[in-house]
């Protein structure tokens, strides 16, 4: 058995609010594009990753998901989402931070998603 990808369903009452996440914030792509029709949803992209956006309000209330993004370079991603958007740091770890399992880390959240930026 090979898998290539792994590819979350991410559920938001608005779009929009994950749209600002990883399209302003993380600057992801959209590769596919379904916004404007009566179930809103796209595929987001970068580095190959890939990962669903739906609008979909019951589901939202239901799902509240929290992943890890790696990175090699933790504090250019730092400096970029703190510069621009200040807002999105989660309040219990808004800086880089030498972790006790030897990672380096810091998070972001919206209403729906906690992402934490890590480095080993």
């Amino acid at each position: 058995m090979n898998f290539t990808k792994l590819v979350p369903n991410i559920f938001y009452a608005d779009i929009q609010s994950g749209l600002k996440i990883f399209i302003d914030c993380l600057e992801f792509s959209i590769g596919h594009d379904e916004i404007e029709t009566a179930s809103p949803f796209c595929v987001v992209e970068k580095d190959g990753l890939r990962i669903n956006l739906f609008q979909n309000k019951e589901y939202a209330e239901k799902d509240k998901p929290e992943f890890r993004l790696v990175t090699n370079d933790i504090e250019e991603v730092y400096a970029k989402v703190a510069s621009k958007f200040p807002e999105l740091l989660h309040p219990n770890l808004s800086q880089v931070t030498l972790r006790p399992w030897g990672a380096k880390e810091f998070a972001i959240m919206d209403k729906q998603i906690g992402i934490i930026i890590q480095q080993w």
